[in-house]
């Protein structure tokens, strides 16, 4: 009966008007409970891959390798747990905004570079600065562009 009086009234082909894009848009948007949860989970899977990796940094032959993978690993999830709060669209036109531009580029390669410091090249040395600009990168991407720009300055002093 509903589907009849929504055909009569005209509303069914008004929901016809969407674009699949819309219809998509709609159907894989969270709730704010969800969006809370998955934040939580990536925090906290982030926050635990870090210290994880601190932690067997000490560990001879392979400590150093882990510490790497575990500490990108949790640079990336502490990434993605805030795309659950704005969204991932909302976030990636946040970091790549001008203001970001740069600590954002800064942040993506030394991810890979990084890993290609442990893993290819074998160089420990080259993937601890790597690990060391991450973290000025990351630090840059989250802070506010004012102090982004004073941040750079002290550092250039």
């Amino acid at each position: 009966m509903d589907k009849l009086k929504s055909v009569l009234s005209g509303e069914e082909a008004r929901r016809d008007d969407r674009n699949i894009i819309q219809q998509m848009n709609q159907a894989s948007t969270l709730g704010w409970g969800t969006r809370i949860k998955g934040f939580i989970a990536c925090f906290v899977v982030g926050a635990a891959c870090t210290v994880l990796g601190v932690c067997v940094l000490f560990l001879p032959k392979i400590g150093i390798t882990l510490f790497i993978v575990f500490y990108t690993f949790g640079n990336i999830c502490a990434l993605c747990s805030t795309m659950f709060l704005m969204g991932p669209m909302k976030q990636l036109k946040r970091m790549c905004d001008k203001t970001r531009a740069l600590a954002t580029t800064l942040m993506l390669t030394c991810l890979v570079l990084t890993l290609c410091a442990a893993f290819w090249w074998k160089n420990f040395g080259l993937a601890l600065l790597f690990v060391i600009l991450q973290v000025l990168s990351f630090t840059c991407n989250h802070e506010d562009a004012g102090h982004v720009h004073e941040i750079g300055h002290v550092c250039l002093r």
